[in-house]
């Protein structure tokens, strides 16, 4: 198939060529997470009779961090729509801790540890930061957990702590992104679909989401999957990466190697 990441020790991925440069994305990083828990196989889908993503392949190690790398366009938003339901592929596989996913209810890939926070942070602007937290975990029927999830993510966060009764559209604009998070958080994920987490924030404010998403995937084993156009901050925190352009993996490899690689940086990165 085409745009595919796996492959063999040694190599980085580029255009459907193999290029010997180094640890693999599914090798290096596979390594450090201890097995798969996201593959996906052929991914086809769009909108409406025009198609995105073209054949996409990924292989996500658990407890890793994954960036997605590419321009504007190229597909990187609907991957994660797609793998999160909220639109439907339309050929292809995503096996999710070894079951088959694809044509999954929203609702089911949030009970099976799937959350999604997408890019403009989603914070319901009438409701208070307590009552945007819960949403989290409407759908979870340990009480007692989901509030000690809920005291977790004020550990995490605390700005928000501190303005906890304050509602949505009275906060800054790294604060919403910190409850958007903090909300998807409260759903206890094993998967964490991320995209453009940094997007309109400070330079320090950003520094710190992506420190914070470090700690976690060191922390607590969460896996994360994140699309991010500051490539610098992305490869800084993620284990591998993949390349995305015109909806194809047209590179991946571990972190460190994507950044070495001065010929890709150039051609699908921009520095």
């Amino acid at each position: 198939m085409s745009g595919g990441i796996t492959a063999g020790a040694g190599d980085i991925v580029t255009g459907g060529d193999t290029v010997t440069r180094g640890d693999t994305a599914t090798g290096e990083a596979g390594a450090a997470g201890g097995g798969v828990l996201l593959e996906v196989r052929g991914l086809v889908a769009g909108y409406g009779a025009v198609p995105v993503l073209h054949e996409v392949d990924l292989t996500i190690p658990t407890g890793t961090i994954t960036a997605v790398l590419g321009a504007n366009g190229a597909g990187k938003t609907t991957l994660l729509r797609a793998l999160s339901g909220l639109i439907r592929p339309t050929a292809g596989r995503i096996r999710f801790d070894g079951a088959e996913l694809r044509d999954a209810r929203v609702e089911h890939l949030v009970r099976r540890g799937l959350a999604h926070v997408p890019e403009g942070r989603g914070v319901v602007a009438e409701l208070t930061v307590d009552e945007n937290l819960r949403l989290g975990g409407l759908w979870r029927r340990d009480r007692q957990d989901a509030r000690r999830a809920l005291a977790e993510v004020y550990d995490l966060f605390e700005p928000l702590a501190r303005r906890r009764r304050h509602a949505g559209h009275q906060l800054s604009g790294g604060e919403r992104q910190m409850l958007a998070l903090g909300r998807a958080l409260v759903a206890r994920p094993r998967l964490l679909l991320l995209d453009e987490p940094s997007l309109g924030l400070a330079p320090r404010v950003t520094a710190q989401i992506m420190a914070l998403l470090g700690r976690l995937r060191d922390g607590t084993g969460l896996t994360v999957l994140l699309v991010e156009q500051n490539v610098r901050g992305a490869l800084a925190v993620a284990d591998q990466g993949v390349v995305m352009s015109l909806g194809r993996v047209v590179a991946a490899a571990g972190a460190a190697r994507l950044r070495d690689d001065e010929e890709l940086r150039h051609a699908y990165l921009g520095f």
